[in-house]
This record gives C-alpha cells, structure tokens and sequence, in this order.
C-alpha cells in the first residue's frame, strides 16, 4: 500500500493540516489478513538525485511484498531541516508504527525524533546517524568513516605510484551533518594526515550538489591551479568539479580524483573511463529493506530494532592498488542503483 505526503517543501504558508490532508489522498489498500497491520514513513533528503529515489522505490516495492502501509515525504536538498521536522509531525499525527528517516541534520532533527518515540513510534536513521545515537532506536546505513577510509587509503596509494606531492582539494558535505564528516575523517586517516595537513590547500562545502561541486572546484582552482588530488564527499560534486577541470583543460591523468556513493551514472561515465579513480559503494536498498522489515517484524511480534546495521561499502575501481581492497567496474555496474 503507497501514502505519499506530497509537497513538504519550504513553500510559505504550509502547514501540517494541509500536509495531513494530502495523506489521506494516498491509496488504499488492505494488508495481508493473516498479518498485522503496519504502517511506516519513510523521510528522504530529496527527489533530485538517484540515491534518495532508489532507496524510496525500494523501499515501496519491499512494503508492497510484505503488506505494509509506506507513507514517504522529502524535502528540496540534504540540508532541508525544516521539511524534514514537519514530516515527522505530520507521521505521528497518522499513527505510524515506526519512522524510517535520512537525517539532514545530525542534531537539529533530534527533539522532533525524541518527540515521535516519546509517543510511542519506533525510529530507524538510514544513510546518516544523528548525535547523541541514544535518541533514535537504531541506525542502518553505510560505515561511512570506512568509506572514505577506503579511498583515503586509495588516493594515497595512487600518489605514491604517480610520485607526486599531494596537493588536495576537499568538496565536503555541509557542517553537522554525521555522514559527510566521517566521510572527511575517514578520508583523512587513510591517507595518513590530519585535518591541518600544509597538503590540503583548500576546502569548500558542497552540499552534495553538483553544480556547487563545480563552483567549489573552481574556486579552489583558481587559488590553488597544481591540485592534484580531489576528495568529494559524493559523486555529484564529483561529476561538478569534473566539469570545471575539465573547463580548466587540466589533464586528468595527473589528477586523483576519488569519491563515494556508488551511483550508475558515475560508475558508467566517470569511473569506468578513469576519471573518478575510485569510488566507495553504497547500498541505500539494503537501507531501505532492512528499515521496513524490521519495523514490521516489531509489529508482528519480534524483537524491538536496536544498535548500528552496516548496510555494506566496496571500493569500485578500474586502476586497483597494491594492499587496498577493491572491486571492479564490472561488479559496480552490476550493483549500481539510479539505472
């Protein structure tokens, strides 16, 4: 069964009533008979970037199976805190039995997600974990600090092999938000330097968007025209700041560009042509199918979801390394999500 709370974005004069109202336009539908019935939301960061629409989809085609309600609302960007707050509200005046949510904020989200188990609905994080962890049941996504560990280990081996000086570019997420910062700590402590390292000579927030990706790459090209290596938190503003180097007729080959996510579009027109050197799959459907099974399950009578679910992380390259654990192209177009 599909409920769809349609239009949480920063629209003035929104409210929860109006939002409320549009639930009640979603479809119904009966669950299985012989089962309990369960009702889930699902709150994603998004709708303009593959990852988010996947585990959505997913996450609809699972419930479905399974005879689950999914009520499912997202907001404009990966920093939208605000749309993400009234979709909370507007799932526990419905009564859900758990929220499944991709925090935007790793600590502005917290009194709403108090707020919803306080009434009694089990909260699941995916993708992103928030701060303290105590104020969710439980978090299912990616190690992100392995993530960018893995391709902090990769960038570093790829220098030693150009043998070069490092001079790095970081394309960060946005501040407090837990996933792009393990990412950046990983990153860091698998290249074997620290956050005040002389060889990162610029960093920039991106948001996870690639056309910031692109403005970002070009301000910190414009200061700093011999960087060699680029770390971006994702692959949109990897694909971003492609763009500008290749504007800037800088020759790839010299360049170490490294990222994560694990898209089809990077995986097929950047990775596999070697202009992402390397990047670390996610698998935002093992998110989604776990979060609404094990919703369900609690419903149905087992065990109440609890503690941190790793959902998985390969490295996916065309250039492997020495000492670095990796898989190939073939395998990431294999298992690539986004089509």
């Amino acid at each position: 069964m599909t409920m769809t709370i349609n239009g949480l974005r920063r629209i003035p004069g929104w409210t929860l009533t109006a939002a409320a109202a549009l639930i009640l336009l979603g479809l119904s539908a009966c669950s299985e008979q012989d089962q309990e019935e369960v009702t889930v939301g699902l709150i994603t960061k998004q709708e303009n970037y593959p990852y988010w629409i996947t585990m959505r989809e997913v996450a609809q085609d699972f419930a479905d199976d399974e005879g689950v309600t999914l009520l499912t609302a997202t907001g404009e960007s990966d920093v939208d805190v605000e749309s993400q707050v009234a979709a909370i509200e507007v799932m526990v005046e419905r009564d859900v039995d758990g929220i499944l949510i991709a925090p935007t904020d790793s600590t502005k989200l917290v009194p709403a997600l108090e707020a919803a188990r306080e009434a009694g609905v089990t909260v699941i994080t995916l993708d992103t974990s928030v701060e303290p962890a105590s104020a969710v049941d439980a978090f299912y996504g990616t190690d992100n600090y392995r993530a960018g560990e893995l391709i902090g280990e990769y960038a570093a081996a790829q220098v030693a092999e150009l043998g070069i000086e490092a001079r790095i570019a970081i394309l960060d997420l946005a501040p407090g938000i837990s996933s792009g910062e393990l990412r950046k700590e990983g990153f860091l402590a698998g290249f074997g330097i620290s956050a005040d390292d002389p060889r990162i000579v610029g960093s920039v927030d991106t948001e996870g968007d690639e056309e910031l990706g692109r403005a970002g790459m070009e301000q910190l090209l414009e200061e700093n025209p011999d960087i060699n290596v680029v770390y971006t938190v994702n692959e949109p503003a990897a694909l971003g700041a492609l763009t500008t180097l290749k504007a800037a007729d800088v020759d790839l080959d010299d360049v170490v560009v490294v990222s994560v996510d694990g898209g089809c579009e990077a995986i097929k027109n950047a990775v596999r042509p070697g202009e992402i050197d390397a990047t670390a799959m996610q698998f935002p459907e093992n998110m989604a199918r776990r979060g609404v099974g094990a919703i369900a399950t609690e419903v149905r009578g087992g065990d109440k979801p609890s503690g941190y679910l790793n959902t998985g992380v390969e490295l996916i390259t065309g250039s492997p390394v020495r000492d670095v654990e990796s898989r190939n192209v073939a395998f990431g177009v294999r298992n690539c999500w986004g089509g």
